[in-house]
């Protein structure tokens, strides 16, 4: 508990014990059968004033100290003792004290502190009843009393309630209602532990942040709840029956999240069939010999019967692990998927582990897809927006700078035949038009979203190439040595904006007469080339990425467009003839980008 809740929980103990001994003063003085003696209530009447005091401090105090909470606790426990002394009948209304003080310690800590506060309230009745009965205390205070002309009344004691066999049963009432209440308490703060876990894991589900890292930051809360040693997620979209792998290990104390290339036999390693909503194995025997020890809950939490362990065969071929937990989840009705805790640490019984992880599950799920959902929407409304803004700027800005552009064009022409300023003037101003045209269509061609996979790159590519051409009358060809494409769509993206990019400074800075753009494959990797005959880059020679960012050269836009597909940017120059752009990207990429 924070110091915060501490104190309200202070302050309602110190409430509940005024109004406890206001009710038991009021109950001894209205009960006809038993009267009291006088020292019963100035006692009662003192606890009282303390409990007034107590009140009153921590409403003024900001905060309750430990010390202070210990101290409070063990009058708490000597005043029952002490002022059921007094009680002369067979009904003890003190023993109520006995119950509140059990319960504050239950309130403020757990099991054994409660057991330990009822051990130590039959310790101190023993002592009282050794005091009384064998030491004979209450002679010795009136005797003393008396000799010294104290007028007080007599101290009168039921010595009867002291008793080793009436004392001995109310021992084993203090003790059992203890353990009660303290087992009571244990299991009230381990489910708000339990909830307070689950709002953080939630919390965590950031839409700012990404899907990527909101899974990073939950998967990185159970690592350490569980004390595994690695988590694993696979994951499969259910529309394109995509498959996406992801998983977080220790790293010299830290730990390291990242997507895996999946290949086709992930399926069955990850997502097999099975009857257990979540699932505990454990092995029974060698490494080698594949015996697991199995306990398996299904969706509404029973036991699944006759669970074999044939589905772990796959998991024990890829990993080392003495034990695992799994647990399956649903995102609506696009994803589901199951994660992976190997070496999981369990410190209380294995069937609440696995109900409490299958809740957490459960509960951060929604959370977790709202993320994905909001991201795509997101991007969806970017993508119209930045549509509509470049039809704007294709009906209005675009067409009047056209109108412009042609109208000059017409009084170039309509000009006399001699060659003089006007016609070179009008000349200078239709080319300054016709490149801010350009300049505007290259900027609504990168505002619109690019919805491109593996299956449209090609096309989107030789489109690219061909409008270059068509709109700067620059001479340019795309080749393509591939004829299908298994590429990862951000990859498919990305490629598709670097050569858009290489374009644009090729039209800008090059002078070019003739550009080639070539994609290929060889080595394992994807290469694509953009190759002009222009002025070339500021510097001779072959550079590599590493190289270029040493120097401070190369174009910025590619190299932070090639860093996000892992890629490798090569620039080769020869200032005068030209330059030769080549990413290479090796196909054994990430699962998920963006």
């Amino acid at each position: 508990m924070g110091p915060g809740e501490v104190r309200r929980t202070e302050v309602w103990l110190a409430t509940a014990r005024v109004l406890l001994s206001v009710s038991a003063l009021v109950a001894i003085r209205i009960d006809p059968e038993v009267r009291y003696s006088l020292w019963a209530y100035g006692l009662l009447a003192f606890y009282i004033a303390q409990g007034v005091v107590i009140l009153m401090f921590l409403r003024r105090r900001q905060e309750s100290t430990p010390s202070f909470r210990l101290l409070v606790h063990s009058a708490d426990v000597v005043w029952p003792g002490f002022i059921s002394v007094f009680a002369t009948g067979q009904s003890d209304p003190f023993f109520l004290f006995f119950v509140f003080v059990l319960a504050g310690a239950a309130y403020r800590w757990g099991l054994w502190e409660t057991v330990g506060t009822a051990v130590a309230a039959v310790l101190l009745l023993w002592m009282e009843s050794f005091s009384l009965i064998h030491l004979h205390l209450v002679g010795w205070i009136n005797g003393f009393l008396l000799r010294h002309n104290v007028h007080l009344p007599p101290v009168q004691v039921n010595n009867t309630e002291f008793e080793p066999n009436h004392l001995f049963m109310r021992s084993v009432y203090l003790l059992v209602l203890g353990f009660l209440l303290g087992y009571l308490a244990e299991q009230q703060k381990q489910l708000r532990a339990e909830k307070a876990v689950i709002a953080r894991a939630i919390g965590k589900a950031s839409v700012e942040a990404g899907l990527t890292v909101t899974i990073a930051e939950i998967a990185g809360d159970l690592l350490s709840m569980y004390g595994a040693k690695q988590l694993v997620i696979g994951a499969q979209e259910t529309s394109q029956h995509r498959m996406f792998v992801g998983e977080l290990r220790r790293l010299e104390g830290d730990t390291a999240f990242r997507w895996l290339d999946p290949s086709p036999r992930d399926h069955e390693t990850y997502l097999y069939e099975s009857p257990a909503t979540t699932c505990y194995a454990r092995r029974s025997g060698s490494a080698e010999s594949g015996d697991f020890s199995l306990l398996g809950l299904d969706r509404e939490g029973a036991r699944v019967r006759d669970l074999t362990p044939e589905f772990l065969g796959h998991l024990a071929k890829k990993y080392d692990f003495r034990s695992l937990m799994t647990v399956s989840f649903v995102f609506g009705r696009e994803w589901s998927g199951r994660i992976i805790l190997l070496d999981p640490s369990l410190a209380g019984d294995t069937e609440e582990e696995l109900r409490f992880l299958e809740e957490l599950v459960r509960q951060v799920g929604p959370a977790v897809y709202n993320v994905l959902l909001l991201r795509r929407l997101r991007l969806r409304a970017g993508a119209v927006e930045r549509a509509r803004f470049a039809r704007e700027l294709h009906d209005g800005a675009v067409q009047s700078l056209i109108a412009v552009e042609m109208q000059v064009d017409v009084l170039r022409r309509q000009s006399p035949g001699r060659a003089g300023l006007v016609t070179e003037e009008l000349g200078r101003i239709q080319g300054l038009l016709r490149e801010e045209v350009l300049k505007l269509r290259e900027l609504m061609q990168q505002m619109k979203t690019l919805d491109v996979d593996s299956k449209k790159l090609l096309g989107v590519l030789s489109d690219t190439v061909e409008r270059f051409q068509r709109e700067t009358g620059i001479s340019a060809r795309f080749l393509s040595d591939l004829d299908e494409l298994n590429m990862p769509q951000p990859v498919c993206r990305e490629l598709a904006r670097i050569v858009q990019e290489a374009l644009v400074n090729v039209r800008k800075h090059s002078q070019a007469r003739q550009v080639l753009v070539r994609l290929g494959s060889r080595n394992g990797a994807w290469h694509i080339l953009i190759e002009d005959d222009g002025c070339g880059f500021p510097f001779s020679g072959r550079l590599s990425q590493a190289e270029l960012d040493a120097l401070g050269k190369g174009p910025l836009v590619i190299k932070e467009r090639v860093r996000l597909i892992e890629g490798e940017l090569t620039i080769e120059s020869n200032p005068g003839q030209g330059s030769r752009l080549e990413i290479t990207v090796p196909q054994r990429r990430q699962a998920a980008y963006g």
